[in-house]
């Protein structure tokens, strides 16, 4: 029996469909699998130096090695799964011997486990790269000052980072927040930019550090991103560097950049304004609940206003390539109490006032973490720690039974599979390849424990569990 549809119609009905579907796909290419930074860590332009990474870095470990000084005071002021199980009269030291001593299996059940191995890799985190991502602030940060000493602040920030660059001392993340393009800064904005970048780039002889970028707040309406696109491509051409290589990030800080006059979201054409400039979308915690008129005690990261403009940026620019970033808790993990010669009061209330903060900022980074932030701010060094606990233990609790199901799925070839009281369909192999790959991103797992699920590198990399299994059928 003939096909009742001529081939002419179909053909071109289906090159209708095709440039559709092609136009679709450039907007919505999906997640870039490059690594994204965990953190940015925000500091007034008037005090960055070149080795700031570093010295920062020695701060957050030192705070980190005073207020836990074991992995079992560490699991109890986070809370962390299986510490309430232990054996009170048994020390860190005893516990972690009676740990070692165990095999695979055993480990997995034994209730130190979590905060031991969260523990370490916090330790070694803080030692080796303690700082991901660094913005130098000539915004909040920053102030209002004098435009001589913004521009002269400007200049030195602009020196210390090519000295950085030169002694390797620049974390792997790094760029600048100019103040926002409105009608009262957009002349300050933008003079910052430009002795900034122009400073730079004449004394490195052309050349940007790595994953550099330019942070425009309180975006909201595209031109004033397009504006900043404009400026960005004379500067290319003045200092001769290529074109493109200027990249940006915005900021979510008011209502109107979640609903604007229209009563439509406005983010991804903020995001076409910047002509293929724009990596990332950071929201402001602070800025965005006062424009809720949300008074100053309840201006927190877990807030029910933030949360609905977390889910409309989600929607908004899900699968477009777009890195999203939560903001910052303003509780900060410092005591009370200075000096040499502190009482054992005084001890006490410094270390219950950090653990408390240090407790409320892990569960702000997790509620990010679950509403599928895998990028936040944080204010000082003392919050280091608490941000690393939170990605590292959010990862961690989910590895063996993520390993599991997802080794199932590729041996049964997406098959839909009944693991326990949970049933997995091809959706959910997507997922378990995107916890694998912001697990592995993040440092929480190693590339070791990546290959145990019988997946290489480059297809956890590759972002695409349906292209997986069409390629190990064939």
């Amino acid at each position: 029996m003939s096909a009742t549809i001529p081939s002419k119609k179909r053909k071109q009905l289906f090159e209708k469909l095709r440039k559709a579907n092609t136009s679709f796909q450039k907007i919505y290419p999906g997640d870039k699998p490059d690594r994204q930074a965990v953190h940015t860590v925000y500091g007034g332009a008037n005090l960055f130096k070149s080795d700031s990474a570093k010295t920062l870095g020695l701060r957050a470990l030192e705070t980190f090695n005073f207020y836990a000084p074991d992995f079992i005071q560490f699991g109890k002021i986070f809370g962390m799964d299986g510490i309430n199980q232990v054996n009170e009269n048994q020390s860190a030291f005893d516990l972690y011997n009676e740990y070692k001593a165990l095999n695979a299996e055993q480990k997995k059940k034994h209730p130190v486990r979590l905060s031991l191995e969260v523990y370490n890799k916090v330790i070694n985190k803080l030692t080796s790269e303690a700082i991901e991502d660094f913005r130098i602030d000539f915004e909040d940060g920053y102030g209002n000052r004098s435009n001589e000493e913004e521009d002269q602040t400007a200049i030195e920030a602009a020196l210390e980072v090519a000295k950085g660059l030169e002694e390797h001392s620049l974390p792997p993340f790094i760029g600048i927040r100019i103040k926002p393009f409105t009608e009262e800064m957009k002349e300050r904005g933008l003079r910052t930019l430009d002795l900034f970048v122009s400073t730079l780039v004449k004394k490195t002889n052309g050349k940007l550090p790595a994953n550099f970028v330019i942070m425009l707040p309180k975006v909201t309406i595209p031109e004033q991103v397009s504006t900043l696109v404009s400026f960005l491509d004379i500067l290319e051409e003045e200092l001769d560097l290529k074109s493109g290589v200027l990249k940006m990030e915005m900021m979510v800080e008011t209502t109107q950049s979640i609903m604007d006059a229209d009563g439509t979201n406005p983010l991804y054409r903020f995001v076409q304004a910047s002509k293929g400039r724009c990596i990332a979308m950071h929201f402001g915690t602070y800025d965005y609940t006062a424009s809720c008129s949300i008074t100053a005690r309840y201006q927190e990261m877990d807030h029910p206003v933030c949360d609905f403009a977390h889910h409309m940026t989600k929607v908004a620019l899900a699968h477009t390539g777009i890195w999203l970033s939560d903001g910052a808790t303003n509780t900060m993990p410092i005591g009370p109490h200075r000096g040499d010669n502190m009482t054992e009061d005084q001890l006490r209330e410094n270390r219950e006032t950090v653990h408390r903060a240090w407790k409320k900022g892990y569960d702000h980074i997790r509620h990010s973490l679950w509403n599928g932030f895998y990028q936040g701010w944080d204010l000082n060094p003392a919050q280091f720690p608490m941000r690393y606990a939170a990605v590292f233990a959010f990862f961690l609790e989910s590895y063996d039974d993520a390993v599991e199901r997802l080794k199932t799925f590729v041996e049964k070839a997406a098959r839909a599979t009944l693991i326990g009281d949970v049933f997995d369909d091809a959706a959910t192999g997507q997922g378990l390849l995107n916890y694998f790959l912001r697990a592995l991103n993040s440092g929480a797992i190693t590339e070791e424990e990546v290959l145990v699920t019988g997946l290489t590198l480059e297809e956890i990399r590759g972002r695409s569990f349906k292209k997986i299994l069409e390629n190990r059928k064939k």
